[in-house]
């Protein structure tokens, strides 16, 4: 059984397909060379299971989604204390690459701006290994595979680059910057060349919204504190001077890349990321940002949104007789939102029913979201189709009315007539 959440990002492609407004970031030869009809999107739950969709193994230059990993690891090595001594935290309500610092301290105004990113990869060099193989080291680990510099894109920027150079001669003469300008510049550079796919990305941000633990290995990168901080200033600081627009509608802290990907965190629950390289003029990738409009919508994404933690939505699975018909029982707790619903999906995925008659026990159910309802349906449809039969126990009418989605009814038992079944073996 495919899962209904790769249906769902199928969806999220063709519901976009229609946008086709912004430019490639043409002042950088590779990038203006790329294919503008690239797409793709991809989610990771924390607990690494990634979902993709479209050109899911194409790569691209990670660009500025290095610039939250860079910042996170400059916090773990030299200390938030230090690292606020060289950076602020505060929106700069003006382009990525303004040449302008803070005209009071002659600070970067913040770490996601060119200005603080440049400052960032300067703290991270010392004298054993460079900050260059460090950052790459660093994505090699969250993305579980080798991470490498796109030379051909590194060499574009470099041969480009004198606006960043321009900010990191002003940065030095301000003496916010510990290396020698065109160091710090050329070291930047190849940290934002890195190539990742949507996947990798996906699974990255899945790392911060499990509060710095890689979801698979189970490795601490990033201090829980140093993850809240760095959430904090993608919250506020993530999307340029488009900021403010982002976290009132999509509303979640994210990062995005000139190369036209955007990475998305949701702490607790997913880390999101999409692919498409024409970009709006605030540089964000103009399908993208639509994409993660949609994914906040559709899934109840924003952090303004009130609802509780979440936790794995299957407390038992047990089997059972009942009137003498064996039957798979799965029984159910707690809020029914997108990463409790997914947990459920994967176990039926993975180790379907063996039995006919499928029974969903919801006596222990919150409340469901609407993602989770839909979720819930199309898994019901594909239960149907494979000859199954679908019993819900809702005693609080937390689904009424619930069917599958092609409106096929399912059966509604009371509580009585699932405990008067016969326990069997799992």
């Amino acid at each position: 059984m495919r899962s209904p959440i790769l249906d769902y990002l199928d969806t999220i492609i063709e519901q976009t397909a229609h946008i086709e407004s912004g430019a490639l970031a043409d002042y950088i030869p590779e990038l203006a060379a790329a294919d503008p009809d690239r797409v793709a999107v991809a989610l990771c739950t924390v607990n690494g299971t990634v979902y993709a969709s479209g050109d899911t193994d194409h790569e691209f230059s990670i660009q500025s989604m290095s610039k939250p990993f860079a910042y996170a690891q400059a916090i773990e090595e030299r200390g938030l204390k230090t690292v606020l001594k060289h950076i602020g935290v505060e929106p700069s309500g003006e382009a990525f690459n303004e040449l302008s610092l803070d005209p009071q301290t002659g600070k970067p105004r913040n770490p996601m701006i060119n200005a603080g990113a440049i400052t960032t990869h300067a703290l991270l060099d010392d004298d054993e290994e460079s900050a260059v193989d460090r950052m790459l080291g660093l994505f090699s680990r969250l993305a579980e595979r080798p991470i490498k510099v796109d030379e051909a894109v590194a060499a574009s920027e470099l041969a480009t680059g004198d606006r960043n150079l321009g900010l990191a001669y002003l940065l030095h003469s301000s003496g916010a910057l510990r290396q020698e300008p065109r160091t710090a510049v050329t070291g930047y550079i190849r940290q934002c060349a890195a190539s990742v796919t949507v996947r990798d990305l996906a699974l990255m941000a899945a790392t911060l919204a499990n509060g710095g633990v890689q979801p698979n290995t189970g490795e601490r990168l990033f201090s829980r504190t140093g993850t809240r901080h760095l959430l904090s200033v993608m919250a506020s600081c993530g999307m340029y001077d488009a900021a403010g627009d982002w976290l009132t509608t999509v509303g979640i802290p994210a990062k995005s890349g000139v190369a036209g990907g955007i990475i998305g965190v949701l702490p607790g629950q997913i880390g999101v990321a999409v692919f498409s390289p024409r970009l709006d003029p605030h540089g964000n990738s103009a399908r993208g940002v639509e994409m993660m409009q949609l994914l906040s919508d559709d899934l109840g994404l924003h952090l303004m949104e009130a609802s509780r933690p979440a936790r794995s939505s299957l407390r038992e699975t047990r089997e059972v007789t009942v009137e003498g018909q064996p039957a798979t029982v799965y029984v159910l707790q707690g809020d029914l939102v997108l990463s409790s619903i997914e947990s459920l999906v994967r176990v039926l995925i993975e180790d379907p029913p063996a039995t006919e008659l499928v029974v969903f026990d919801l006596s222990r159910v919150d409340e469901v979201l609407p993602v989770a309802r839909r979720t819930a349906s199309e898994t019901a449809t594909k239960l149907i189709d494979e000859g199954h039969r679908i019993a819900l126990v809702d005693p609080e009418e937390t689904v009424v009315g619930f069917s599958d989605s092609q409106g096929r009814a399912v059966e509604w038992w009371s509580v009585e007539r699932l405990e008067k079944g016969t326990v069997g073996s799992v």
